[in-house]
């Protein structure tokens, strides 16, 4: 496969799927921004940590799957550089390590920022990225996965991206998180539900693998409840604009998703529903996220 090294290793990042780690940070810092406590600085560290602890993972996962054989020629997924040859997977390793150490630099400015929390934190969070796919008891292998997505790519990724430039929790940034997190699970259990023939032989026990397509069907539209949930709660509940709605134009691209999630003849026909799936992900983190910042500077009478 003629793959120029530049190009190969944008492959490896999976670009598409960084919406996850940026959707997180663009929340938590519109909500930051409405309570009057944005700072600019710890924002982009904390936009910079996350990529770059989601791109290490993504390494990882590449890395690990291939040695563990995970990745085979039947993969219907896209590309993996490993996996396919693009890339050895020596060098793959390399990349993953070096990606943690920026990781690490960046963390280094966000402690001396927020303190030991944000150390814990991040540690915490570098060392579940590589223990998703790698380590002796791997995440992704054990049907923990969906809570690794949940937890680091929702509800910690907002929270602390609140708490680096406040320098206090809040609550209306777990909230959010939570609906960031049913998201980013959505696109995992649309990639779970795509591969489980081949994880299952490859001895990958997600939970797709583990209970069936029904489950994972009921476990996609859940998922987009829950998101549906978060900001009705929020206005409820936690006195939110209502310009949080806005976060539920993220459900649009979903809903040729959810097409194919319900009617798939070929597995292969749920790579499309994956990629929109990660486009409601950014969608549904800059509505949140705007709309607190809007609803907050009183825009529209909100």
């Amino acid at each position: 496969m003629g793959v120029s090294r530049t190009r190969a290793w944008i492959l490896a990042t999976r670009p598409r799927t960084l919406t996850a780690g940026a959707a997180p940070v663009v929340a938590g810092t519109g909500f930051a921004a409405a309570d009057g406590v944005f700072a600019q600085l710890p924002a982009l560290a904390a936009l910079v940590g996350a990529l770059l602890i989601q791109v290490a993972t993504n390494l990882a996962n590449d890395y690990y799957d291939f040695v563990k054989g995970g990745d085979t020629g039947e993969r219907l997924g896209p590309v993996r550089v490993t996996q396919a040859g693009i890339l050895a997977p020596d060098a793959v390793f390399r990349g993953m390590l070096l990606t943690l150490a920026l990781a690490f630099l960046t963390g280094v400015y966000l402690v001396w920022v927020g303190g030991w929390p944000v150390a814990v934190i991040g540690l915490v969070s570098m060392l579940m990225g590589v223990c998703y796919t790698g380590g002796p008891y791997p995440l992704s292998y054990n049907g923990l996965g969906d809570v690794f997505v949940f937890v680091f790519f929702g509800l910690v990724a907002t929270a602390t991206t609140y708490y680096v430039q406040a320098g206090v929790w809040s609550p209306d940034a777990i909230l959010a998180g939570a609906g960031l997190g049913a998201m980013s699970t959505a696109m995992l259990v649309v990639n779970n539900l795509r591969d489980r023939e081949t994880d299952g032989a490859a001895g990958k026990r997600t939970l797709a693998v583990r209970f069936g397509d029904r489950f994972t069907v009921a476990q996609y539209f859940g998922c987009l409840v829950g998101a549906v949930a978060v900001p009705a709660a929020g206005v409820a509940f936690m006195a939110w604009s209502p310009l949080t709605f806005l976060a539920l134009g993220g459900l649009l691209p979903c809903v040729p998703a959810s097409r194919r999630v319900l009617d798939f003849a070929d597995r292969r026909a749920l790579n499309p529903a994956l990629a929109q799936t990660a486009r409601g992900v950014a969608f549904y983190g800059a509505g949140l996220g705007v709309g607190a910042l809007v609803g907050a500077a009183g825009v529209f009478g909100a």
